[in-house]
């Protein structure tokens, strides 16, 4: 069973900054999954943020959140984080990580996901 586990969300102003957690835990293959950020605003269908592969070496991110938002991971303690800088009220969201196979390419619809943690951005 693979539980993922998000942590750090929360209010903040616009222009603010807030760093998303996702520990992993579960079956081996967690130690080796790519894994990445996912989140769904209200009335909005779940939109890719951020993927990384298990080395580190690959990050992804969508255009909305190239130079702001920044994917890192600690595979020692099986976490990876979301460095949210210079956030906008339209970052507002519910964000979920996710992990995968480490594959060469973003998973559509990753297999294993956390709960989601809201993070909501004030004008």
């Amino acid at each position: 069973q693979v539980q993922l586990v998000e942590s750090g969300g929360g209010l903040v102003q616009a222009g603010g900054s807030l760093r998303l957690s996702c520990a992993a835990s579960g079956r081996t293959f967690i130690s080796y999954a790519a894994m990445g950020w996912f989140r769904q605003a209200p009335g909005k269908e779940r939109e890719f943020v951020a993927w990384i592969s298990w080395s580190g070496g690959s990050k992804y991110y969508a255009d909305s959140v190239k130079g702001r938002f920044t994917i890192s991971r600690d595979n020692a303690k099986n976490t990876v984080y979301l460095q949210m800088n210079s956030l906008k009220p339209e970052d507002t969201a519910v964000y979920y990580c996710a992990a995968d196979r480490d594959l060469p390419q973003i998973p559509s619809s990753p297999n294993y996901w956390g709960q989601g943690t809201q993070v909501t951005v004030s004008s």
